[in-house]
């Protein structure tokens, strides 16, 4: 390679968060969201709504502010999250994960984005396997650098494969591309011959989802902890709350501490970021909302127009976490309840979406969800029902989570079930952002209660229309409950709080 010729970073990554009680995910799931190789990935990457993940957007920004370079394409894989990949699939990405960066040699570094919480149907580490092989192709002494959602799982061989691991910061996720632009700041301290230490600790605390939150709360906390021990010495501090569906080995609040040089910084900033984590823990017990209760405040908001609408996150179906998108716990007792000025969205139906397209705008008909009953959770719902409208779910997001991301939920329907509208999709997609209601012509700030099947991505989208206090988290069956002692977890480390409880454990000292 010519002396001072742009430097060859290799780009790359495999995204999916696995919850190991979801249904299996395969290439089909991938083919419907983002699985670009080579050329295909620089298209998109400098299109102006691209469906590559945040991330390598920013990544590829930081990178080009700092002078001439050459981006390598290997292959980047995006989906909702799901069940564990199918391991037929992953082995067939890895071999052309492998026969791509192979051919690109020789490289000055590799980006890797992955999300950290992947499972296959056969191994509980594919996001280590994706590091070694990466490590294993380019050597040594390549600077290889990563970025991972805070909801990632992280194993020794992840942090041994890379020179630095960079995690989100927010949850709602909202810094994907400082994250990205932050890895890039740190590769170009690698080429300057920064030799970083890295260090690694896990806790036997696996926070349930509802309580990850990063505006407030203790996870909020510790991340603010963390991050006032950057200085001088300290280039990155990553703490991340882990995936606890994906059920491994490796589950457990981990801390990474990356510092420029190998000097005890690292070390003790991470036993002093364990310690306060520790001394947190208890906090991270979920506290919902009966369905009763629920119940009762919709219809309140909607019999009373001075009492502030509300919003009810179905954090127990997730499409985000895994869950399929398609219970009917709340949707059936709000209708029950003859509920009025609600909207609900979004639920994946593709059947009872084609037939209402089919149908045509203005048809009556009886609404089928779940005519065939995927899980124990997504129970058969019937109820009369109008089209009001028929899309084909293309859109942009608009905010949050998915904003400026170009996106696709398939055929998609608004039904009109009598004081409540539903969006009805194809293509399962958490409802994190407005523009998946807003494209079927809802106005959301009219309605006095909605409804989103979200874990917490909603709350960055939504946030013009509720405020916090206005946010209900519903108690109800689901693959992605926040209540853990509901599942049959086999693989993780045990005793594990709030699982278990008490848990006693000593945090290091220096």
């Amino acid at each position: 390679m010519p002396e001072n010729a742009p430097r060859r970073v290799a780009i790359l990554g495999l995204m999916l968060e696995s919850n190991r009680f979801a249904p299996v995910i395969g290439e089909e799931d991938y083919l419907k969201r983002v699985y670009l190789a080579g050329d295909e990935i620089l298209e998109d990457l400098y299109s102006p709504d691209p469906k590559l993940p945040t991330e390598i957007r920013g990544f590829r920004a930081e990178m080009d502010s700092r002078g001439d370079w050459t981006p390598v394409p290997i292959l980047v894989g995006l989906v909702e999250a799901g069940g564990p990949m199918d391991h037929a699939f992953f082995e067939a990405s890895m071999e052309e994960i492998r026969s791509r960066l192979t051919a690109a040699l020789p490289l000055d570094a590799v980006y890797i984005s992955n999300h950290g919480a992947m499972i296959t149907t056969a191994n509980t580490d594919p996001d280590g396997e994706i590091f070694a092989l990466v490590r294993q192709i380019v050597g040594p002494d390549v600077p290889v650098v990563a970025t991972l959602d805070l909801h990632g799982n992280v194993s020794d061989r992840m942090v041994q494969s890379a020179d630095a691991i960079v995690a989100y910061q927010t949850n709602p996720h909202v810094d994907m591309l400082e994250r990205g632009r932050d890895a890039a700041a740190i590769l170009h301290e690698l080429f300057a011959g920064m030799k970083p230490d890295v260090v690694f600790l896990r806790l036997p605390l696996v926070p349930p989802t509802v309580t990850l939150l990063t505006e407030a709360g203790p996870y909020a906390d510790i991340m603010n902890f963390g991050q006032s021990l950057l200085d001088d010495r300290i280039v990155n501090v990553s703490i991340l709350g882990g995936f606890a569906y994906s059920d491994t080995p490796k589950n457990g609040l981990a801390i990474i501490v990356t510092s420029r040089q190998c000097d005890g910084s690292a070390r003790r900033a991470a036993n002093a970021i364990a310690r306060y984590a520790w001394s947190q823990h208890e906090r991270f017990v979920p506290r919902l909302t009966s369905l009763d209760e629920t119940v009762r405040r919709v219809l309140e908001a909607g019999a009373d127009p001075a009492r502030p609408a509300v919003i009810l996150a179905d954090v127990s179906d997730n499409p985000g976490g895994g869950g399929n998108g398609n219970t009917m716990w709340i949707l059936e007792a709000l209708h029950k309840a003859g509920a009025k000025g609600v909207i609900a969205g979004v639920i994946t139906d593709p059947a009872l979406a084609r037939e209402a397209a089919t149908l045509g705008l203005g048809a009556r008909f009886r609404a089928v969800f779940n005519r065939v009953e995927p899980d124990e959770f997504s129970r058969r719902f019937e109820a009369d029902a109008r089209v009001l409208a028929i899309r084909d779910g293309d859109c942009v997001g608009r905010r949050g989570f998915y904003a400026g991301r170009r996106m696709n939920l398939g055929q998609s329907v608004l039904l009109d079930l009598g004081g409540i509208q539903v969006v009805v999709i194809s293509i399962r997609t958490q409802c994190a952002d407005p523009i998946f209601l807003e494209m079927m012509g809802l106005d959301i700030g009219a309605a006095r209660a909605v409804v989103v099947k979200s874990r917490g991505h909603f709350r960055a989208g939504f946030d013009e229309f509720f405020a916090p206090s206005q946010v209900i988290e519903v108690d109800v069956p689901g693959l992605t409950s926040p209540v853990l002692t509901r599942f049959d977890f086999r693989s993780m480390p045990r005793p594990m709080f709030p699982i278990d409880s008490p848990v006693n454990w000593t945090p290091p000292q220096d």
